[in-house]
């Protein structure tokens, strides 16, 4: 099912790059259903959740960006200090709080966990 949603999401890329919007579009769809299920059937595994978690996020601000490329808002300012593609900030940004979360106070704890079992 990975090597499946890497497929998906290089034709939803590849459909960017060209200018296909309507393939570009469609691709969303599978492409995040998929990283979605991936992330659902590793929930158990935090540091797979996490990393998972990150890919949904990425997956999401990468389709938000194409769709304001595709229908013209990319450009459009959204205040005074943005513009309509800027705001796929957000989701690039939870999916990186979601790793530094991991790797700062998660994956330290699992670390001493597992030390403090093996004494």
């Amino acid at each position: 099912m990975e090597n499946l949603h890497i497929l998906f999401w290089l034709v939803k890329d590849i459909s960017w790059c060209m200018i296909w919007k309507t393939l570009g579009i469609i691709m969303v769809f599978p492409t995040l259903s998929i990283a979605l299920l991936i992330t659902w059937r590793t929930r158990g595994i935090k540091a797979e959740l996490a990393h998972n978690l990150a890919i949904v996020f990425w997956i999401s601000a990468n389709s938000y960006w194409m769709m304001s490329e595709f229908f013209g808002f990319d450009t459009v300012p959204i205040g005074t200090i943005t513009d309509g593609k800027h705001l796929a900030i957000i989701p690039f940004s939870i999916g990186l709080f979601i790793l530094l979360y991991y790797y700062i106070v998660q994956k330290p704890r699992e670390t001493r966990e597992d030390q403090v079992a093996t004494l």
